[in-house]
């Protein structure tokens, strides 16, 4: 039988979440970009050693594990430094991508949801997606949403919005 790539889009608290909810109670196998992010850049494996080289034991809390918030307010403001993250983290996400991929298709999933944030540049994964899906909201609605979930003020809100 054939197997369906559906890629899944959305800025920040467009409701993405929502959305992936509902396709995993109709059965789809649903990939998060997200989750495979924060795997990929645990304790030593090949991100988690480039990034500690590149932005320096600071990054890390007292585990050993990455502070994302801290690495994600350095990224947020230095454009070049989100660029040599997303140079070392990306590569590695879609490897893993792939992986579950395959594991889904030997499972024998008609439909396989890859849930990936407008930021994540897909090189190569979308020339293989029968469909693409956008989850979009009204931007009042958005901030409005990243405010109450992230309990961010309202400039620090706008901040991460236009990030993407």
């Amino acid at each position: 039988s054939t197997m369906f790539l559906v890629g899944l889009s959305g800025g920040i608290a467009t409701g993405k979440s929502t959305v992936v909810a509902m396709l995993r109670e109709l059965g789809c196998a649903v990939i998060d970009a997200d989750v495979i992010a924060r795997e990929v850049v645990r304790p030593r494996l090949k991100a988690y050693r480039e990034i500690v080289q590149h932005f320096g034991p600071e990054i890390l809390l007292e585990s050993g594990e990455i502070n994302r918030e801290a690495l994600g307010n350095i990224i947020f403001s230095q454009p070049q430094k989100r660029q040599l993250l997303n140079s070392i983290t990306h590569p590695e996400i879609r490897k893993e991508m792939l992986k579950q991929v395959l594991k889904y298709f030997v499972l024998g999933y008609r439909y396989v949801i890859l849930d990936i944030p407008l930021l994540f540049e897909t090189n190569g994964l979308t020339k293989f997606m029968k469909y693409t899906v956008l989850v979009y909201c009204d931007p009042r609605t958005q901030l409005e949403r990243l405010m109450r979930r992230d309990g961010l003020p309202r400039a620090q809100a706008e901040a991460r919005v236009a990030c993407q």
